[in-house]
């Protein structure tokens, strides 16, 4: 590490949704040092596409990539302060599509002022290599929390899988990724760090968190809430309400109202072994417990998200941005798939000399 960090040494929070990487965002976005904008999760939704671009080392395709990501930033459910300048991308970003997300975020970096820049988007842990492969001085932080309390949370939140039994198979998934990159590049690339211990003693947690960081801990950290950025997101949607509260314990356990007896059985039956490994409690009795069929499971998925929806309607200011972003994203992969099917086509055709020689 170097004893200054920079650009170059970006920080990434990794895991699972629901389990307190807002509040892990803001608490590194206080750092006079960093700026952690809300994600809009380029990788998860661009990966797809990605494949439709083309050699990224040639400009037009290079501009193709910076326009969807300008594009997608465009209908961001959290709209970021800075105006991000397209052509700027293609002129700074590596010939990769990771190379354009982090020309994106390196251009807010500068925007705000800030020494290094983060990124929330859990979804990294899917591409942790290919960070440290532009990065190799980036940082992670694996943050995990129960799972059970991660499915409560889901239950009500418009964010992520509403069934239980589908977010534990999500949660098991990534936290195996994690501890997969954490045993790849050991603790000085990832550190391990459990919403549990962060709330229950911040102070403590945060110092250890910039010691791995190799940031000099900062009062305003602790003052998360008092920032406008605290403020700007709570006022966007339910799920985000505590972003604007201090640190609390309150929500350890929130499975205890949040998910019914059954439920919290299926949840242990899939993480098991890995919760456990994780430090949290197992019911001797979930490996017992019946899995649901796939029509139990898809009708009870469906009601679960309708209710979600419903609510989300009626308290989300961002509801119609979500909307407009789930509509391009599918619009990016409709278009991605017609590229990709031109370009076999067009392979697949013989020169017209060709043609006139052969009939």
């Amino acid at each position: 590490m170097s004893a200054t960090p920079g650009p170059q040494s970006p920080i990434f929070i990794i895991g699972t949704e629901r389990s307190g990487s807002n509040l892990l965002r803001l608490i590194l976005d206080a750092h006079p040092r960093i700026c952690v904008p809300h994600p809009p999760h380029f990788m998860r939704y661009l990966a797809t596409p990605a494949g439709s671009y083309g050699d990224l080392s040639v400009e037009a395709n290079r501009r193709k990539a910076a326009e969807d990501a300008v594009g997608l930033l465009r209908r961001h459910i959290h709209p970021w302060q800075h105006t991000i300048d397209p052509q700027r991308v293609v002129e700074e970003a590596a010939p990769t599509l990771f190379g354009v997300v982090a020309a994106v975020y390196d251009q807010y970096r500068q925007a705000e002022g800030a020494a290094r820049w983060g990124c929330k988007s859990t979804f990294m842990v899917d591409h942790v290599d290919e960070a440290l492969a532009h990065f190799p001085e980036a940082r992670f932080i694996w943050l995990v929390r129960d799972p059970c309390d991660v499915g409560s949370s889901a239950k009500r939140s418009i964010f992520g899988y509403s069934h239980p039994y589908r977010m534990a198979h999500l949660w098991r998934r990534q936290q195996e990724q994690a501890r997969a990159a954490l045993s790849r590049w050991g603790p000085d690339s990832v550190h391990l760090l459990r919403y549990e211990d962060l709330v229950s003693r911040p102070g403590e947690e945060i110092e250890r968190l910039c010691s791995f960081l190799a940031e000099e801990p900062h009062p305003a950290m602790l003052e998360h809430h008092r920032s406008p950025a605290a403020r700007h997101t709570a006022g966007w949607a339910e799920a985000w309400r505590n972003a604007g509260t201090p640190v609390t314990t309150d929500r350890i356990g929130a499975h205890q109202a949040g998910l019914t007896p059954g439920e919290r059985l299926l949840v242990d039956k899939v993480t098991g072994p890995l919760k456990s490994g994780l430090g949290y409690p197992v019911h001797p009795d979930a490996h017992a417990c019946p899995t649901p069929s796939p029509v139990e499971l898809a009708v009870r998925s469906a009601v679960l998200r309708l209710r979600v929806e419903f609510r989300s309607l009626q308290q989300d200011r961002n509801y119609a941005l979500r909307l407009g972003r789930d509509v391009y994203v599918r619009w990016l992969r409709i278009r991605a798939h017609a590229r990709v099917h031109l370009r076999r086509g067009h392979a697949g055709t013989p020169p017209v000399a060709a043609r006139r020689s052969a009939a």
